[in-house]
């Protein structure tokens, strides 16, 4: 189980946070992403797969800017379980029936590793998707084992613990306004 920060704990990390990306900054890059993922997918009627629980702020600050036809379902893998690192791939809904014969568009808040985003990628093209393309607000800069790339990237950050847009530190920080860094103690 997820322990819960006390206020004074939230109020100190808060305080050593840095902003990395202004609230400016990122709602321009989600305007920049919403162009590229209509010139991608724009008439292929997708399914819009939010990755839950970080691709939720991302997804809900895009949709109203794409301006053509699309459904919405969700995708729950996870690595990190509230931790600050991430383990094996947990699967918390698999959308198998929903993918096939569809053009998927997966939308989520961070590329970090890439290990859940090729997974997930994967596991829509082993379900029969037609096409896969993703969106991350967020790519970190950093090395990786994975070989896959996310088509459309948002913002590129240094290799630091973000948070903010739906990205979180321990559950929390989702809401925070611009992309944070964690000190480098918190993490």
């Amino acid at each position: 189980m997820k322990q819960k920060l006390t206020p004074a704990q939230y109020q100190a990390i808060a305080g050593r946070t840095e902003q990395l990306v202004t609230p400016a900054a990122v709602e321009a890059a989600l305007g920049r992403m919403a162009a590229d993922i209509a010139l991608s997918v724009g008439d292929r009627d997708p399914l819009v797969l939010c990755v839950m629980t970080g691709g939720i702020v991302a997804t809900g600050l895009l949709l109203p800017r794409l301006r053509f036809a699309l459904r919405l379902g969700y995708v729950h893998a996870t690595r990190y379980r509230g931790a600050t690192s991430g383990g094996a791939i947990d699967w918390l809904h698999r959308p198998s029936a929903a993918v096939a014969g569809e053009h998927i568009l997966l939308i989520d808040d961070i590329f970090d590793a890439g290990l859940t985003m090729e997974a997930i990628a994967a596991a829509c093209r082993e379900d029969g998707a037609l096409s896969v393309t993703s969106a991350v607000l967020v790519e970190k800069e950093r090395a990786r084992t994975c070989a896959y790339r996310p088509d459309i990237i948002g913002l590129t950050v240094p290799d630091r613990y973000v948070m903010g847009y739906g990205l979180d530190y321990k559950g929390y920080f989702r809401n925070a306004d611009g992309i944070l860094a964690a000190a480098a103690d918190d993490v």
